[in-house]
């Protein structure tokens, strides 16, 4: 029974990176592309503790802990790069504006 539980759970997680890898591909902005990223990287946690569990070794676990908290700084990064990213286009947008009301 726990042989089945973790195949569906590992087809699942399969099926959820094929869904991702397209949301990747077809993202309307960075925004959805960060969730997809981090959507993804919660799907191969999924598989490495799945395989530990199938080897029945504590290995992978530390893997899917080194993995989790890249994973981590890589969203904060991103974040960091699109809030940059859309604060400049905010200043620009108001001295644009600023420009036109001048003249």
């Amino acid at each position: 029974m726990l042989q089945f539980t973790l195949i569906f759970v590992s087809l699942c997680a399969l099926i959820a990176i094929l869904f991702v890898i397209l949301q990747i591909q077809k993202g309307t902005d960075d925004g959805d592309r960060i969730v997809a990223l981090d959507i993804l990287l919660a799907a191969a946690l999924i598989l490495c503790i799945i395989a530990s569990l199938m080897i029945q070794s504590t290995v992978l676990l530390d893997v899917a802990i080194g993995l989790s908290l890249v994973g981590f700084i890589g969203t904060v990064g991103w974040s960091a790069v699109i809030r940059r990213k859309n604060d400049d286009q905010h200043n620009l947008q108001l001295e644009k504006d600023t420009d036109e009301y001048d003249a």
